[in-house]
């Protein structure tokens, strides 16, 4: 139970809720021993009729009180018992809620690291089926626990004024039950928390294959895939069937005690009946009716045990997450304001991941409005500066500064409200256009999501669907040309309007007549604004203020078009290349 303290908090956040289930618990138990009680007292009356000769018509008035009291109380029980489960479970609901939303704003401030290292299906398989098992534990799980001993404290007690001796017989088998369910209970988590591990497999290697279903197709490795998801799902039925064997026993068990109840009660009932110990049969029925009473909640002593097992492995999976601390956090609690000014100075960098030093002892200045462009060979370093600049990572070496101030003491919010980014994989949401370039802005008018279309050169694109701006995207924009989606992410970073704007290899899917209309619109759009435009392509560069040439992780050139153009090296080779290369085109 370590690991649920963590829900606690809830506990005593919806405290109205479980202080009340609790008092309708109490009052719905007493009103349900009312059955019992009124039984014994038809027996009573019963035998009175045939020791004293009472008239029948007096016995047959009580027997019939009796059973309008017994119809009564049970319709009051259970309209009680209704309100309890709307109380208890109802709360279940608002824990269920608060935990996923919880889980899931612990997912928007882990850092890349953390997605580096851990699979979309089993964070999705944590947020969805493991809070679901937990759920189970505040809402099903505790109302039987609450009603359970509620029942039995009350029970017992009813029992015990009755008759004291026969009480203590009949709960011998209790203790036998006790060590059952620790044995089994420590076995269904064991079992359970293996389960979940297999769950979370099947759902990561399904929502990998569902993404990169093209792929699969293309290469004809359906079947390969459809024996590797047989193979998991075997060992996932395994694991399921073991976890259901070990459950399935306590039923069984437990009406097998109550069964042994029963029989106690009747046997030394009767012996005590005829000793004279009990004066009347009607106390041998009252206790059958207060064994059976207790045969559901001790019955579901097993499946709560179960439930609560389950709930325990989830929430340790839940808390692993949980208790990671981000590596990037927001260590400003004042506002920042951005213009834009940014310097490198002796930066390095290195991915911890793979220990690969993507950056060495750079140093470059860029000024408000200025424009630079960053060119260099795959895997040069270039997005790791964008990375650096968005505070995706930390450097551990040299100092980025944004307006002469360190970049990590910027307010994280204010320094990513200010930046438009767009990145080298576009990204698009299984949303409508309009939304995905809104999601730059989200409260822009039509127009100007129009407007920065056209500015992105793709408004004649979305025209030429159906439903045009309100065109429902598949899943990752799979609805759209590559050259589409990423114009569309560049409407999304136009419409935002910001202090800086970082373009990652953004046109590299777009042919050059309609990259040369987009880069003459970045021109105007980017006059006041601080932009870097990371390429392969001089084309993309040439207009920039400054271009600085990446190899390796250090700058091997800087300079302007021509002043580059005019010196031996990266640049003058690459300007030759690319414009022999669309000559010849």
């Amino acid at each position: 139970m370590k690991e649920l303290r963590y829900l606690n908090k809830y506990f005593v956040k919806y405290k109205f809720h479980f202080l009340l289930g609790i008092i309708i618990t109490i009052i719905a138990q007493i009103f349900s021993l009312f059955t019992p009680k009124l039984i014994s007292k038809s027996f009573k009356a019963i035998e009175e009729f045939h020791k004293n000769n009472i008239s029948p018509e007096i016995v047959k008035t009580e027997l019939v009180e009796n059973i309008f009291w017994i119809i009564g109380t049970t319709l009051i029980a259970g309209l009680l018992t209704f309100l309890m489960r709307q109380t208890l479970i109802v709360m279940s609901r608002h824990v269920e809620f608060d935990l996923k939303n919880e889980v899931f704003k612990q997912y928007e401030i882990l850092d890349h690291n953390f997605y580096k290292q851990n699979r979309t299906g089993d964070l999705m398989n944590r947020i969805s089926e493991d809070v679901a098992k937990v759920r189970m534990y505040v809402g099903p799980a505790l109302m039987y626990t609450i009603n359970t001993f509620i029942r039995f404290t009350v029970v017992i007690l009813y029992m015990y004024n009755v008759s004291p001796l026969l009480t203590l017989y009949t709960i011998l088998p209790l203790p036998i039950l006790s060590f059952i369910i620790f044995r089994l209970s420590k076995e269904i988590n064991k079992r359970s928390t293996i389960f979940q591990q297999y769950l979370s497999k099947i759902s990561s290697f399904t929502q990998e294959i569902f993404s990169g279903i093209r792929v699969v197709k293309a290469y004809s490795l359906e079947n390969q895939h459809q024996n590797n998801l047989n193979e998991l799902a075997k060992e996932s039925k395994t694991k399921s069937m073991s976890l259901a064997r070990i459950q399935s026993l306590f039923g069984p068990l437990m009406i097998a005690l109550i069964g042994v109840s029963n029989l106690i009660v009747i046997y030394f009932g009767s012996m005590m009946y005829i000793e004279g110990t009990i004066k009347s049969i009607g106390t041998i029925a009252e206790f059958i009716l207060y064994v059976n009473m207790l045969t559901w909640p001790v019955a579901s002593i097993g499946w709560v045990s179960s439930l609560v097992q389950e709930a325990e492995a989830s929430q340790k999976r839940i808390n692993e997450f949980l208790k990671i601390e981000p590596d990037i956090k927001n260590k400003a609690s004042e506002n920042s304001i951005i213009n834009g000014e940014i310097e490198f100075k002796n930066v390095t960098f290195t991915y911890e991941d793979t220990n690969i030093t993507a950056l060495k002892n750079i140093s470059f200045t860029i000024k408000k409005g200025e424009t630079i462009a960053i060119l260099g060979k795959t895997g040069s370093g270039k997005s790791s500066i964008l990375s650096l600049i968005t505070r995706m990572y930390d450097c551990k070496e040299g100092t980025i500064t944004i307006d002469g101030k360190k970049i990590d003491h910027i307010n994280l919010y204010d320094l990513r409200n200010s930046i438009g980014i767009v990145p080298q994989d576009a990204f698009l949401f299984s949303d409508s256009i309009k939304n995905n370039i809104k999601f730059g802005k989200e409260n822009a008018s039509d127009e100007e999501v129009v407007n920065a279309a056209k500015k992105a050169v793709v408004h004649d694109n979305i025209l030429s669907f159906t439903k045009q701006y309100e065109t429902i995207l598949g899943e990752r924009g799979i609805t759209l040309s590559g050259g589409q989606k990423q114009r569309v992410s560049i409407a999304r970073a136009i419409i935002k309007n910001p202090e800086i704007l970082l373009f990652d290899d953004c046109l590299s899917a777009v042919d050059t007549e309609t990259e040369e209309q987009i880069l003459n619109n970045l021109l105007e759009i980017s006059k006041d604004k601080t932009t870097i435009i990371v390429s392969h392509r001089v084309s993309s560069a040439k207009n920039a203020d400054k271009i600085i040439i990446i190899e390796e992780g250090q700058i091997i050139q800087e300079g302007s078009h021509n002043q580059l153009v005019n010196q031996k090296g990266y640049y003058a080779e690459l300007y030759a290349k690319q414009l022999s290369e669309k000559e010849l085109n």
